[in-house]
């Protein structure tokens, strides 16, 4: 059984320079190539690729392995015809050679792409790129950018908006500072990134197929989602108003503006929330006859959140003075201790309900499936 330790060259510029057929096989056939193509071209990396394949040869013998030595090239100028023509010769050496398997000298990425080729005939046991060492920085990086630029996707998430980053520079720089333009450019560029990071256009391509798709079948949650935006963009906009109202907002800091903004909007952002999953569950009681657990447990969730946020949210302003004290039925006034106390239980109770009442509902559901012949 024979090792074959395989120099390949796709791009045939071995046979083009020397004037020579492959494949070329034999120890010596191989060492009088070394020297017609260095003679040819002293600069061709193949010289390199050819002694690689003679080494490793060496050594294999030296372990006392019954190794042999071939040359193939792609005699064709198309990548088609190329690979077909290696093809080709491998088969002439499967029938010269009785073969266990393959080792495969090679020198470019280009000829890296014949591996397969030579897999498909011959078990190979290892693949060596030879990379003449001055020039390894930048061959690699030659191959790294010839990939990056014909990935379509990359050059759509990465050069398309260096390009517009770079159109917009000269045109900030004309209306604004420095320090404004680049500050702009850099949002910019952030804003592009996040886009595609976060899939926020596949998203957006979606997103006209689903809304058509729930308006056909007649799902409920679809009018649920409209009533929450809604009671969204209430709760945000109540909580402008707060900010901006006088005498509560005057405050130059930025932590007691940031609460009042949370404490007013939080329970129209969780009546959204709350919306939108009775939305969802009502979807799943109509179109199937078991609701999952996690459908169940969102709106209890919602209230719950909403809850102990407002409750944080109440105890910090209320000491420092933003909010008097809140009076049970008119008449308990409660500190504000005792105010995040009553919401943090709130938020628990309904938590616990929400986890029994799911508990319960998935126990008869399950009784139902077991009870069913």
């Amino acid at each position: 059984m024979t090792t074959l330790v395989l120099c390949v060259d796709r791009a045939n510029d071995i046979g083009r320079k020397t004037g020579l057929s492959t494949p070329v096989v034999g120890w010596e056939a191989v060492r009088s190539l070394v020297t017609d193509v260095g003679l040819a071209d002293p600069e061709d990396s193949s010289v390199n690729c050819l002694l690689a394949a003679l080494r490793t040869t060496r050594e294999l013998r030296d372990e006392r392995e019954d190794a042999e030595i071939a040359v193939i090239s792609g005699t064709s100028d198309s990548p088609v015809g190329a690979d077909r023509a290696v093809a080709r010769q491998l088969d002439d050496l499967a029938e010269q050679f009785d073969v266990e398997s393959a080792v495969v000298v090679i020198d470019s990425a280009e000829d890296e792409r014949l591996v397969p080729v030579v897999e498909s005939r011959f078990r190979v046991d290892a693949v060596d790129r030879v990379v003449v060492r001055q020039a390894h920085d930048i061959e690699s990086t030659y191959y790294l950018l010839k990939q990056f630029l014909g990935d379509e996707e990359l050059r759509s998430t990465i050069l398309v908006p260096l390009g517009v980053g770079l159109l917009l520079v000269p045109l900030l720089l004309v209306q604004f500072t420095p320090a404004v333009a680049m500050a702009g450019l850099a949002a910019l560029m952030g804003a592009v990134f996040l886009y595609k990071g976060l899939a926020i256009d596949e998203f957006l391509s979606d997103a006209p197929d689903q809304i058509r798709d729930a308006l056909y079948s007649g799902q409920v949650s679809v009018v649920t989602y409209a009533v929450a935006a809604g009671l969204a963009i209430v709760g945000l906009f109540l909580g402008a108003l707060a900010i901006r109202t006088p005498g509560v907002g005057g405050s130059e800091e930025v932590l007691v503006p940031s609460l009042l903004f949370v404490y007013h909007s939080v329970p129209w952002l969780a009546l959204a929330a709350l919306t939108a999953s009775a939305g969802r569950l009502l979807d799943e009681l109509i179109g199937s006859e078991r609701v999952s657990t996690s459908y169940m447990n969102l709106p209890f969730g919602v209230v719950a959140i909403g809850l102990v946020v407002r409750g944080f949210a109440g105890f910090l302003l209320e000491r420092q003075g933003e909010l008097p004290n809140l009076e049970l039925l008119g008449r308990l006034a409660l500190t504000p201790v005792q105010r995040l106390a009553m919401f943090i239980v709130a938020g628990i109770v309904v938590s616990v309900v929400g986890v029994r009442i799911s508990a319960s509902v998935s126990d008869d559901a399950l009784e139902d499936v077991v009870d069913t012949p």
